[in-house]
């Protein structure tokens, strides 16, 4: 069986259940909750990418030309227009990030990368993800710099 096949129908029921996998920096995780991401600020984010962490913006390219996108970002989009998962996200994300570097994960809001994060950790068995709580729409409320395409 494929990975595309893999993990589209796990890729469901982490949309549904995201939320409740994370913790902020500093938030202890439950001892029933395995730690499996890391939400991060923007001053968080700028931290990682000054020490070289790889970014990927699994936006899609119209959303990057409608906002431009976080300099440095890999853009891979994750999900099609139709909701479902790009078969080419898999390959190119391990052209840019293997399972055992630090990879962080940006979209719009925060909402999809919170499902994509859980992905990488479960199923791609990513050992350390972040993601940016807020997306790149709060990157740019607080006025943070974005490269235009």
């Amino acid at each position: 069986m494929n990975k595309l096949l893999l993990l589209t129908i796990p890729l469901l029921l982490f949309i549904t259940t995201a939320c409740d996998s994370a913790t902020s920096p500093g938030e202890k995780a439950s001892a029933s909750a395995a730690l499996l991401y890391t939400n991060i600020n923007n001053n968080e984010l700028a931290t990682l990418l000054e020490d070289k962490v790889t970014l990927v913006d699994i936006r899609r390219p119209e959303e990057w030309k409608q906002t431009g996108v976080v300099s440095g970002s890999n853009m891979i989009t994750l999900f099609t227009s139709r909701g479902g998962v790009n078969p080419d996200f898999v390959s190119e994300l391990q052209k840019v990030s293997s399972p055992d570097k630090p990879v962080i994960l940006i979209c719009r809001t925060g909402n999809r990368t919170r499902a994509a994060s859980t992905m990488l950790v479960k199923q791609l068995e990513y050992q350390k993800v972040y993601n940016v709580t807020r997306g790149i729409k709060g990157w740019i409320a607080d006025k943070r710099e974005v490269t235009r395409l």
